[in-house]
């Protein structure tokens, strides 16, 4: 998908592929139960989740993928053991197909975030 430019979450998942619909708005959903306090805004064409105005995770649907940023180095270097053997970037975990989410995984990492505070990258 290129860039979004969606004004709001609901207008982003309205252009995304039929086949990933799902997937996402699941993601949103503990999103937005997991991290009470944050503000779901659209930042770079995506959905992202900010605390105080800093964005801490983010999803997006790229060509080729489902992507989850997680910002907080910390919560990254945490579930370090848990995260190997998945395909990641500097701050974002790739899934080429929906149906192999780790849903279970991400929301593990979500309730690491809302926890309190840390530096996002």
């Amino acid at each position: 998908m290129v860039q979004s430019q969606a004004e709001d979450v609901d207008g982003y998942l309205a252009e995304v592929p039929e086949e990933r619909t799902q997937a996402l708005t699941r993601l949103r959903e503990l999103c937005r139960g997991e991290l009470q306090g944050f503000t779901e805004v659209m930042a770079y064409g995506m959905p992202a989740y900010e605390r105080d105005g800093t964005a801490e995770i983010a999803f997006a649907s790229q060509k080729q993928y489902i992507s989850v940023y997680v910002l907080r180095v910390d919560v990254r270097e945490a579930f370090a053991d848990r995260l190997a053997g998945h395909d990641m970037g500097k701050g974002c975990l790739r899934f080429r197909k929906p149906e192999k989410i780790d849903f279970e995984l991400v929301r593990d990492m979500l309730r690491a975030t809302a926890k309190g505070p840390g530096e996002a990258c």
